[in-house]
């Protein structure tokens, strides 16, 4: 029988981690906090889809495998940011290709065609799966400030269709929950200015 590994392996205690290259940097370091990001969003996402899958949406279950295709792509954006640039092709770390982001793109607009034309701001409420998807959205875009800031300050370190895929990602997200209000039959909440909600 295989010796089950340990959960904690204390090597962290010091405050350092290790990357896939083997190098250790302190866990305060802006890549470590960025894929830390990256983790949350993920965990967010993960959050939405149970609930999707113990909902009575049937238009949303629907999107299930492609939403759990993101998970996959999530952990790929974070391995890249685990793994020094030289490093990737030796660890084989996977990489988010223009086929990744044209599919990203093509479910948004297919969503996107079926919701009506928006004239205010939306806030986030109705479903609670809808209000989900604003925290994934929110973390998002939290995610993406954070990867431009560092690609900003390391230019080339990240394959550009990173910053691609999370910034398309993030509209995917408004959109899914937008149409999950429209399926549920729950009322879009505007912001409109000079008309407070009460």
């Amino acid at each position: 029988m295989t010796k089950k590994s340990n959960v904690y392996t204390k090597s962290g205690d010091k405050g350092t981690t290790g990357l896939v290259g083997g190098s250790r940097v302190s866990k305060a370091d802006e890549r470590i906090h960025i894929y830390g990001e990256v983790d949350e969003l993920n965990s967010h996402l993960g959050l939405a889809i149970s609930m999707i899958e113990q909902s009575s949406l049937e238009e949303v279950r629907k999107e299930v495998s492609f939403l759990k295709g993101i998970q996959y792509y999530l952990f790929v954006i974070g391995s890249n940011f685990a793994c020094e640039k030289e490093n990737r092709d030796k660890f084989s770390i996977p990489k988010v290709s223009e086929l990744e982001i044209s599919t990203l793109e093509n479910n948004l607009d297919r969503l996107d065609s079926q919701l009506e034309g928006l004239k205010y701001f939306v806030l986030p409420g109705g479903h609670v799966i809808s209000s989900q998807f604003h925290i994934c959205r929110t973390v998002c875009r939290r995610v993406e400030r954070a990867a431009t800031h560092y690609e900003t300050h390391n230019v080339g370190e990240l394959p550009e269709e990173i910053l691609k895929y999370i910034n398309r990602l993030s509209d995917y997200f408004f959109v899914l929950s937008r149409f999950v209000n429209m399926t549920s039959k729950n009322k879009e909440i505007y912001w409109i200015p000079g008309n407070p909600i009460s």
